[in-house]
C-alpha cells in the first residue's frame, strides 16, 4: 500500500504540473497594434529565446544573466508587476499594446534592453501579448487613456531660461539629475526601484536619445507619465502648458552644451 500510495502521489504531482502548464497557456494574451494580432503561444518561443535570459522564466526579472547586468544599469524589469516605465498613459495605469510594442522595438536607453528592430513587426506583437500574461493587470484592468501633450511651443533663449528655472528650483529636478544634468545629484546614490535595486538617473548631456524614446515629444511625454516603478514621478499636475516644453527646451540645450564641449576638447572647432 506504501508503494502505491507513492505510485498516486507521483500521478498527482505530474498531474499538477500539467495543470500548472495549463494555466500558463491559460494566461496567454493577445495584443493589438494597429491592423496587426499578436498571439501569447506564438510569443513564447520568441521570449525563450530572446527575452528569458534577463526577465527569468516566470518574467520576474530574475533571469540567470539578471545578475551579471551592468551595475550602472537598472536590473531587469520584472513584469510580474505590471509596472512599466514607457506608456502613453497615466502614472498608475497599465500600458498600451503599442506603448509595449514600442518598448520592444526601440528597447530602453542607458538600459541592458536592446532595440529589437531585427525581430519583424509580428514577431514583437507576438512577444508583447506573451510578456502581457505575467500580470494579472492586464485581464483585470484597461489602459487610461493616453496622457494629453499640447502643441510644442518655440524654443527660445528665454524658453531655456524658463525651463531652467522649472529644472533648478521648481521641480527640484537637480537634486537626482544634478546640476547640469548629467545624473550626478546628491541623491542620486540612494536611488532605489520599487524592488530596492539601485535606479540610478538619467544623464541628460549623453547622446541625443531618453530613456523612452529620442523627439521632443517622448520627452515631454515622460514628465507627464513618469517613469512607473523607478524614481522617476509624475509632473503632470505641476507642469502648465508651454512649462513642459521650457523644461524640454532646457534639457535639449545641456545636450548642444555636452557636444559642444565634447568636440572642442577634440580639437574640432
Amino acid at each position: 500500500m506504501g508503494a502505491r500510495a507513492a505510485d498516486i502521489a507521483a500521478v498527482g504531482v505530474a498531474v499538477l504540473s500539467m495543470m500548472l502548464l495549463a494555466s500558463a497557456a491559460a494566461r496567454a494574451q493577445e495584443s493589438h497594434i494597429g491592423n496587426m494580432h499578436g498571439q501569447a503561444k506564438k510569443g513564447e518561443a520568441l521570449y525563450g529565446r530572446y527575452c528569458i535570459g534577463c526577465h527569468g522564466e516566470r518574467g520576474d526579472g530574475a533571469g540567470e544573466n539578471a545578475p551579471w547586468v551592468n551595475p550602472q544599469f537598472p536590473k531587469p524589469r520584472d513584469f510580474t508587476a505590471g509596472l512599466f516605465k514607457c506608456r502613453s498613459t497615466p502614472s498608475g495605469s497599465i500600458p498600451t499594446d503599442s506603448d509595449l510594442f514600442d518598448t520592444v522595438s526601440r528597447g530602453i536607453d542607458t538600459t541592458a534592453m536592446p532595440q529589437w528592430f531585427p525581430l519583424t513587426r509580428q514577431d514583437r506583437a507576438d512577444l508583447v501579448a506573451y510578456v502581457k500574461g505575467f500580470s494579472p493587470r492586464f485581464k483585470e484592468e484597461q489602459a487610461e487613456p493616453g496622457v494629453t501633450i499640447p502643441p510644442e511651443s518655440p524654443s527660445s533663449p528665454e524658453s531655456v531660461l524658463r525651463g531652467k528655472e522649472l529644472y533648478q528650483k521648481t521641480l527640484k529636478c537637480a537634486e537626482c539629475h544634478g546640476a547640469e544634468g548629467r545624473g550626478d545629484g546628491p541623491s542620486a546614490a540612494t536611488l532605489r526601484d520599487v524592488k530596492g535595486n539601485p535606479n540610478p538617473p538619467y544623464d541628460f548631456t549623453a547622446g541625443s536619445r531618453f530613456k523612452c524614446g529620442q523627439s521632443d515629444q517622448d520627452l515631454a511625454r515622460i514628465f507627464l507619465t513618469g517613469l512607473d516603478g523607478t524614481p522617476m514621478p509624475t509632473f503632470a499636475d505641476y507642469l502648465q502648458g508651454d512649462q513642459i516644453w521650457d523644461l524640454v527646451h532646457y534639457l535639449r540645450s545641456l545636450q548642444a552644451s555636452a557636444k559642444s564641449k565634447s568636440a572642442r576638447e577634440r580639437g574640432f572647432n
